[in-house]
């Protein structure tokens, strides 16, 4: 028996895959999801990808096998609450500094979000990748916005609003490009939370 063959073919792929650095396969997800948003996701290839990061396209397909695995591979890099760190004491505030920080990144998500519409609902993997990715740790970090909301009395467990806000947070990213022809920018999203969230919650 070969050593190979003795460490089993979990342990030879880990090995393959450690010859990359983590740096490395970063500009690789970074490349593959800037080349999603600007030519959509049918338009990418592994090809293109290995030219426009000076790689090989075997290193790629070693790595990933399919566009779609790499494709998720690089969505599931990104998984990150991005309101970790919000919480000023006060449930208004914390949900304006929240549409601060969801208008600095709406643009990049949202153009994300379009170019991968169609390839969602084809996928399964790839729908569950986007929402870890992208959605699953923010609905969290508001749910908890809002419980701690609760807790410090500023509104009750059981007002009917509080269901909503998650989706009125994220629906006004997704509607506003439709709707205006531009991007939800962090003025437009505090104006949008005190003139539309708070008055829902009883808050001023």
């Amino acid at each position: 028996m070969t050593s190979q063959a003795a460490e089993g073919p979990q342990t030879v792929a880990a090995s393959r895959r450690s010859k990359i650095t983590r740096e490395r396969e970063q500009e690789f997800f970074d490349a593959v999801l800037e080349q999603i948003r600007e030519c959509g996701y049918e338009a990418v290839t592994m090809e293109g990808i290995a030219a426009s990061t000076r790689c090989s396209k075997s290193t790629l397909y070693r790595q990933w096998k399919t566009k779609p695995q790499f494709v998720v591979a690089a969505l599931r890099s990104r998984r990150k609450a991005r309101f970790e760190g919000i919480d000023t004491g006060s449930l208004a505030d914390d949900l304006r500094e929240a549409a601060r920080a969801v208008g600095r990144w709406s643009q990049n998500d949202t153009k994300l979000l379009q170019a991968l519409g169609h390839a969602v609902t084809q996928d399964a993997d790839l729908a569950k990748a986007l929402r870890e990715a992208l959605v699953d740790p923010e609905i969290a970090a508001l749910k908890e916005m809002l419980r701690r909301g609760v807790e410090r009395g500023e509104i009750t467990a059981g007002h009917p609003a509080l269901e909503y806000i998650p989706a009125q947070m994220f629906g006004v990213v997704r509607a506003r490009p439709v709707v205006d022809g531009e991007y939800a920018d962090p003025d437009y999203l505090v104006r949008f939370v005190e003139a539309a969230v708070l008055p829902a919650l009883g808050l001023t």
